[in-house]
């Protein structure tokens, strides 16, 4: 057994930031709606937890849970799902396709947001002692919870799977790091389970037009880091080459951080790659997709789809989305959705059932739901801002002219990207399309940041004042909200002003019959950033501290000084091509 430190680790992390991680257990049944409900509804019980995703597999019968939280509930809620799943499920009757040792077969942490690795990792830790100890069910560490190099690789400690659980714990060198370490009737039951930490793992499975199995685990051996085992003569049937040490020399894969088998599910009736990306960052998901179509092309297979299993990272779609488009000659300027849309399509994600980015990126799951001013209507902001709330005022309304400015920037840049006969400076016009959307997209969030500052300032008159240190409270409170009521207005400004260069090249270089909207899109940036300025001013005038004070409205003159200069600049431009194309 392995002591488990009290929980407690320095970080650079700041401390108000909330810290999040995400479980994904994978339990021994797929097939059986009302185990899998149980289950989850063990998590579900659990305050603080976000359930993000339930896949359950009938050919694998295994189903992969998704949830989301900070640390202690999901750690709870981890407890409490692998205890019912113990309870409901008898590894001696379960019987799939996927490899598995026990009825939670797998439980890891990901850190999310606001914690580190090693504080993941102690969590893990604690998790394996409590389910080890307190369910009695036997518990290996894996991946960066492991406590030996050779735990960290799952498919070692996973070897002989549940129908070798009883000689592995025969064997001292398996003995598991928590929980008993013989095969009583009750492990008999429950079988093993492996908790750990790790990084974000993307599950996908790649379908094939075929239904040969063997023809599957061809392609996986190709692609998979591992790799396959060097034979002598036949690569196939051929004697297996080992090195001076009797271990077999493997001939590596053509991706990293990758692993991968061949099956067969009869549920969809097709053969399939299913593929473990352990690294996203050395092998994004289309970089796997298009080495997998290659190689099962080689071998006369088409891909004609791709599943993903649980949830996903919103960049990954997001990168592959813009690779296609590349592909395509087309600017990645365009909207989130439609890249979502380009990715989705290209690599046959909706091949088997739709495919809803709302219910399968882990961003859309856990945004704020509440209410925006950015997802009104166009009247219904008009009608907001002209009611008697004073918010949103000038401060969201500039942010937005700002977005209005750069979006007619990008527009522009689109237009004369798909402009006919100028195919060869398709990617001069795409970068500055993505730019000018890039400011497009944090104008819009500063629209409603705007609006919370002020709410901010609103908020501290409804604070006590009875007592001196009420009253001082009160004080440092007002002064912060005024501050960052300053600074917002402010961040307004430096990135309005940014959209000029994209308007000013448009205006010099994109499609003339555009020109004027590049016009209308610097008067409209200028406008953001004056309208600006007078928030910068008013807020400034309520600071205690005055030289903070004087150095924002400096900037802030500086910015306005600068914005009216590029104005004026790029109106005299857009006069003079009207003038040229009459």
């Amino acid at each position: 057994m392995h002591p488990v430190s009290r929980f407690f680790c320095k970080t650079n992390i700041p401390h108000n930031m909330k810290k999040l991680i995400e479980c994904v257990p994978n339990f021994s049944e797929g097939r059986d709606m009302a185990v899998i409900n149980q289950i989850t509804d063990e998590i579900k019980s659990v305050e603080g937890v976000t359930l993000l995703d339930v896949d359950p597999g009938a050919a694998t019968n295994r189903t992969v849970v998704t949830f989301i939280g900070e640390p202690e509930p999901v750690c709870e809620a981890a407890f409490k799902a692998i205890g019912k799943a113990k309870e409901l499920i008898d590894m001696r009757q379960h019987h799939g396709e996927h490899p598995r040792m026990g009825a939670t077969d797998v439980c890891p942490l990901v850190p999310v947001a606001g914690i580190t690795m090693e504080e993941t990792v102690e969590y893990a830790r604690q998790l394996a002692k409590r389910v080890g100890e307190e369910l009695e069910i036997p518990v290996y560490c894996y991946e960066s919870a492991a406590f030996s190099p050779e735990r960290r690789n799952l498919a070692v400690v996973r070897e002989g799977e549940y129908e070798g659980l009883q000689n592995k714990l025969a064997n001292p060198a398996m003995k598991p790091d928590f929980g008993p370490s013989e095969f009583t009737e009750t492990v008999a039951k429950s079988g093993a389970s492996v908790i750990g930490a790790r990084d974000f793992l993307l599950a996908v499975n790649f379908n094939l037009n075929t239904t040969s199995t063997r023809r599957a685990n061809a392609i996986a051996f190709d692609v998979r880091e591992r790799g396959r085992v060097k034979r002598e003569g036949n690569p196939i049937t051929g004697k297996k080459v080992l090195d001076e040490n009797g271990k077999e020399v493997m001939i590596p894969g053509s991706l990293k951080g990758t692993k991968a088998i061949g099956w067969y599910i009869a549920e969809y009736g097709i053969a399939q790659v299913s593929m473990n990306i352990t690294d996203i960052n050395a092998t994004p998901l289309h970089v796997a997709f298009e080495e997998v179509c290659a190689r099962a092309a080689a071998r006369g297979i088409r891909v004609t789809g791709t599943e993903i299993v649980g949830m996903v990272p919103k960049r990954v779609l997001i990168d592959a989305g813009k690779y296609y488009l590349q592909k395509q000659n087309r600017s990645a300027g365009i909207a989130e959705s439609e890249i979502m849309k380009i990715a989705v399509k290209s690599m046959g994600l909706d091949d088997l059932r739709p495919f809803n980015p709302e219910e399968k990126v882990i961003e859309y799951m856990i945004a704020d739901k509440s209410k925006r001013l950015v997802d009104m209507t166009c009247d219904g902001f008009a009608e907001e801002t002209a009611s008697e709330s004073p918010a949103p005022g000038g401060g969201s309304v500039s942010a937005y002219m700002g977005a209005l400015g750069a979006a007619l920037g990008t527009m522009v840049a689109n237009l004369s990207a798909h402009k006919p006969g100028w195919d060869d400076r398709w990617d001069y016009f795409a970068r500055y399309a993505e730019e000018g959307h890039a400011i497009m997209t944090e104008l819009i969030h500063l629209v409603d940041e705007d609006t919370a500052a002020f709410n901010g300032i609103m908020a501290v008159f409804s604070m006590p004042k009875a007592t001196a240190e009420e009253k001082a409270a009160r004080a440092e409170a007002m002064e912060r909200a005024t501050l960052y009521a300053t600074e917002v207005p402010l961040h307004t400004m430096r990135c309005a002003l940014r959209a000029f260069p994209v308007l000013r090249a448009m205006v010099e270089q994109g499609n003339p019959n555009s020109v004027s909207d590049a016009g209308v899109g610097a008067l409209a940036v200028r406008a953001a950033v004056l309208g600006a300025m007078l928030n910068v001013r008013i807020n400034a005038a309520g600071l205690k501290d005055r030289t903070k004070a004087d150095s924002l409205t400096a900037e802030a003159d500086s910015i306005a000084e600068e914005a009216s200069r590029q104005e004026s600049e790029i109106m005299r431009m857009v006069v003079e091509v009207i003038s040229k194309n009459r």
